[in-house]
């Protein structure tokens, strides 16, 4: 089975991958239910607490890698970028700049080795240091500390037909870190078993949520969420 994405280029074929993907690729749609009540005040009260003492340490840092931006490369040191939020929400979402500027709208993830990234984007990316001023989104309530990474709009376009599970992670809020990340399940997706791995462990996070598991998240992002082969 091939789709058309060049973000999505195939599902691998090896014997079993239809049978071992077929659920999610092609059935499984069913609801999740999102936070709310009481859990959702906790978890929007852990948001604002952790980010803001978050903010406050890293910003000395956040303003070095602003000026370096500015050194290394034309253009402005943050972007803003339109991304699925809760409930297909169309959110801005805030990160460094990591590429050179360019004409072109058109969306095509990193790739290993991508030209269009600069020395220091390059550096940002696989130590995730560009993802920092999505602090600023969690502060405003459009992003949680925890919980699905928020994907670029046409990623998703690639994706739903081929995953009806798709948009079941969008009824929480999108995350700075989640449950896929820190098991390893992030950056380039060059086959549609990249995503489905990446649902599955959303689907897992919103399904099992508690704030142990936040915390439990949030604890194992500073010992091994920053880094990893896939962040490029």
């Amino acid at each position: 089975m091939d789709t058309e994405s060049a973000n999505a280029a195939y599902i691998n074929d090896l014997p079993g991958e239809e049978e071992r993907l077929g659920t999610l690729v092609h059935s499984d749609s069913s609801t999740l239910w999102p936070i709310t009540g009481i859990n959702a005040a906790l978890k929007r009260l852990e948001d604002f607490i952790f980010g803001s003492i978050a903010l406050l340490i890293l910003f000395p840092l956040m303003a070095l890698i602003s000026i370096a931006i500015k050194l290394d490369s034309t253009g402005p040191a943050l972007f803003c970028q339109a991304r699925s939020g809760r409930n297909r929400e169309i959110i801005k979402v805030y990160k460094f700049r990591t590429m050179y500027q360019s004409g072109s709208q058109e969306f095509k993830q990193a790739q290993k080795d991508d030209p269009r990234i600069t020395r220091i984007g390059a550096f940002l990316r696989r130590t995730s240091l560009d993802e920092l001023p999505q602090l600023f989104n969690v502060i405003q309530g459009s992003m949680s500390l925890v919980g699905p990474r928020p994907h670029p709009l046409k990623l998703d376009e690639d994706f739903k037909y081929v995953i009806p599970a798709l948009g079941s992670r969008y009824c929480v809020k999108p995350g700075i870190t989640g449950w896929a990340q820190i098991n390893g399940y992030r950056g380039e997706t060059r086959r549609v078993s990249d995503m489905v791995s990446r649902i599955e462990h959303d689907r897992y996070y919103v399904k099992n949520w508690s704030l142990f598991l936040d915390i439990k998240i949030l604890v194992l992002t500073v010992f091994k969420g920053w880094t990893h082969k896939n962040a490029y």
